[in-house]
């Protein structure tokens, strides 16, 4: 066995899991450890962010299923001391892998989003097969490690695991870079001086992140008042959200950016965040934008939003799909003259205290 540390992710496109799989190596290296980013198919935006410390593994598979020969091969040539992997359905190949391995590497498990709902909301008819493998393949982990206690629970619930064997470690959220990069210029005309407020969202154009909700809300808060709304992110509902848009006479006042490198520096010159999502695990986002010193309003959604917020006492929480009630927090939030100092609990989401509990979990002395 070799003193090196495995991390395995499918990719790194521009998902939460991936950034946060980006900086636990880029930190893991950073205290001196030797690390492999391993991944099923080396592409995605967050590549360019890999510290020149860490060894990029690229297993050359099209598919996550398809990786498992080279991961074995990785597994056995390279035996490291301990991996760690992200995402249900990666978790469950990095567990076969390891079996068909033999090798004595810790294999430590990460839950990143509430699977009983995640499954519920799924498009494929065969979503039922996941939590069925994740019920053979979890209890053969040394160390299964959940971004929220509503995670844990619910994972614990779903797949029949003991729910003192799953761990609470959250997130790193706030970086040194993201408050650098936050203060960074934006040539937008939109957040020029005297031009009405500026509502942020971010997150990939999917079903999970009800972008619909939000935009119908901000329809009745912007026949009330001028405002616009900048959705930041890319997924397969872009043509359906852009209709919703046209169709409720808001081409003007709402816009759908794409993927940015650097959404912080938007986050930060927006007059409001809104997380509308109708599950998450630990919604980085909405961390992100608390470090960059920005008001906030969040579904109450499993899970995460109520324990970042702490019962709403950061910021105001609504019911899931409830146009009604997004569109008056919102405007209430912009109304407000004081806000909470959300930078202050989103401190509390550092990357020290999560690589502590990462390495912890994987029992790697630093």
């Amino acid at each position: 066995m070799t003193d090196r540390i495995a991390l395995y992710v499918p990719s790194l496109g521009g998902g939460g899991a991936e950034r946060v799989m980006t900086i636990l190596a880029n930190s893991f290296a950073a205290r001196g450890l030797n690390i492999d980013l391993v991944l099923a198919k080396a592409k995605g935006p967050y590549l360019k962010d890999v510290s020149n410390a860490v060894r990029v593994v690229d297993l050359g598979a099209s598919r996550v299923l398809l990786s498992v020969p080279g991961l074995v091969r990785y597994l056995r040539r390279e035996r490291p001391r301990a991996m760690l992997s992200a995402l249900s359905h990666a978790n469950v190949v990095a567990v076969w892998a390891k079996q068909l391995a033999r090798v004595s590497t810790r294999l430590v498990l990460s839950e990143r989003n509430t699977l009983s709902i995640s499954i519920r909301g799924a498009r494929e008819k065969r979503a039922w097969l996941l939590p069925w493998l994740m019920r053979h393949t979890y209890p053969k982990a040394h160390g299964v490690v959940a971004v929220s206690g509503g995670v844990a629970d619910d994972l614990a619930a779903t797949i029949g695991l003991p729910r003192q064997n799953v761990k609470v470690v959250y997130n790193p959220v706030v970086t040194e870079a993201l408050v650098r990069q936050s203060h960074e210029r934006v040539n937008h005309p939109w957040f020029e001086l005297g031009e009405p407020p500026v509502i942020l969202a971010v997150g990939r154009l999917t079903g999970q992140k009800d972008f619909s909700t939000l935009i119908r809300a901000f329809a009745r808060l912007r026949a009330q008042r001028a405002a616009r709304l900048i959705i930041l992110g890319e997924g397969e509902l872009r043509g359906m959200l852009e209709a919703q848009v046209a169709e409720l006479g808001l081409v003007a006042d709402v816009v759908l950016s794409g993927f940015i490198d650097n959404p912080f520096a938007w986050i930060r010159r927006s007059a409001l965040f809104v997380l509308s999502s109708a599950w998450e695990g630990l919604p980085g986002t909405l961390i992100q934008a608390m470090a960059c010193a920005v008001p906030v309003v969040s579904t109450d959604c499993p899970s995460g939003p109520m324990e970042i917020l702490e019962n709403g006492k950061w910021g105001r929480l609504v019911p899931v799909g409830n146009v009604e009630a997004l569109a008056a927090a919102m405007a209430a939030t912009l109304d407000e003259t004081e806000h909470p100092d959300v930078a202050a609990r989103a401190a509390d989401f550092g990357v020290g205290q999560a690589v502590n509990g990462y390495l912890t979990a994987l029992e790697v002395r630093w």
